[in-house]
């Protein structure tokens, strides 16, 4: 209770505080890269539950002759890779929190189509509700294996408190000061997870 009455008001605050960053952000990607200018995906939540994320948009919609979209190195360009290496485009999941579907502190939410490849403890990440920033965030990021982020997912999941919430919260800002662990060593993002070995 405690943690969803600081999630709600620290929100609300933010995003009052962040409304001119909030419209230049928009503006950018508009005169840049185009519409839409907030990115929206179905991810698994808390108990696997499935909610819309919202992040502001860092890559344009092109395509090759096939009609199948260019690889994430190609379409990330100028300001979108501004926007992503200082966590701007994270900026509208604070409405996210707002609406009960995120938290500030835990497991990152991921892709639905990961769910079939989770072994039982990795499937233990769902047991708390997903966040902006995480244990696995602040140890690594993208720079870390899938496996390491699991396994620090899951050690948040037990050993989640108030104290370690604040502690995690203090570390991301000083990450993002610093844009650390943004990109994997062999993508501008990270390679999509098909299972542990």
């Amino acid at each position: 209770m405690l943690k969803r009455i600081f999630d709600v008001l620290l929100a609300f605050i933010l995003i009052l505080f962040l409304c001119p960053i909030y419209i230049l952000v928009s503006l950018l990607i508009f005169m840049a890269i185009g519409r839409p200018i907030i990115f929206r995906q179905l991810r698994p939540g808390y108990k696997g539950k499935i909610f819309c994320i919202y992040k502001f948009c860092t890559m344009t919609n092109e395509k090759n002759n096939d009609g199948e979209l260019l690889p994430d190195e190609k379409r990330l360009k100028g300001i979108g890779k501004l926007i992503r290496s200082t966590s701007l485009d994270e900026l509208p999941q604070l409405f996210n929190v707002l609406k009960g579907d995120m938290s500030f502190v835990g497991p990152r939410p991921l892709l639905v189509e990961y769910l079939p490849f989770y072994n039982d403890e990795q499937k233990r990440r769902h047991d708390v509700m997903p966040g902006i920033t995480g244990w696995a965030q602040v140890n690594g990021r993208n720079a870390i294996s899938w496996e390491e982020k699991f396994n620090y997912d899951v050690w948040y999941v037990d050993n989640q408190s108030f104290l370690l919430d604040m502690k995690i919260l203090w570390m991301t800002f000083l990450k993002v000061l610093k844009r650390s662990g943004v990109s994997s060593g062999s993508s501008v993002t990270m390679e999509k997870f098909k299972g542990s070995k």
